[in-house]
């Protein structure tokens, strides 16, 4: 039998093997436990790399995406960060670590209170949890140094790129939801916005409006 020891060791090792290379990223994934985003029928699972169920039919991304968005990001720690997808929280209290304050928006009430919860619990005071549609942003916040997307659109959301500082980076996911996307990194620059492609992924499509829960 494998020790939680040893199998956060093996979460790492394969986290650097996949190219999160960056150390505070490292330590940040380190030391928020993906154990405690995780309940029921996959907790067995939480240590492999890989997207798991969970409630009202979204995922907890995989750790190495996770790693590997977070670090595209550079988040820096005096940075206002937005994440537009809760989802179980993971990313958000990952972001916590590295951040000063993480405003994170989720359309499901029901995800929004337990991410809530687990932050509490976690004693993660630097960020919140907000219901809403997070196609639009949080406007009464902006502008964000950072912003991350963890839901697909098809073009980077006109709204969130208005909300983007000068020099701030936002990293998205792009493409239709059936086929192959693309993660997206968008540097707002003095002239307008540079884009780079970073790799594939496949994530849940980014919906408008609230879930029905």
């Amino acid at each position: 039998m494998t020790s939680p020891a040893e199998l956060k060791m093996q979460f790492l090792f394969a986290l650097r093997s996949r190219g999160v290379t960056d150390s505070r990223v490292l330590t940040a994934m380190e030391k928020i436990d993906r154990g405690d985003f995780v309940r029921g029928l996959f907790e067995s699972r939480v240590y492999e790399d890989m997207p798991l169920p969970i409630a009202c039919g979204q995922t907890i991304s995989q750790p190495s995406v996770v790693g590997l968005m977070t670090q595209a990001l550079k988040v820096q720690p005096r940075d206002k960060v937005l994440e537009v997808g809760t989802g179980s929280g993971y990313q958000a209290a990952i972001l916590s670590q590295l951040a000063r304050r993480v405003y994170t928006v989720e359309r499901h009430r029901r995800l929004v209170r337990e991410a809530q919860a687990r932050f509490e619990a976690l004693g993660l005071t630097n960020v919140t949890a907000m219901l809403g549609d997070g196609s639009f942003g949080l406007p009464d916040q902006a502008p964000f140094d950072r912003i991350i997307v963890t839901a697909a659109a098809e073009d980077p959301p006109g709204p969130l790129l208005a909300q983007l500082r000068e020099g701030g980076i936002m990293v998205v996911p792009v493409g239709q939801s059936d086929t192959v996307q693309s993660l997206i990194k968008v540097t707002r620059t003095a002239d307008g916005f540079d884009y780079e492609e970073l790799r594939p992924v496949r994530f849940v499509p980014l919906v408008e409006g609230l879930g029905q829960d």
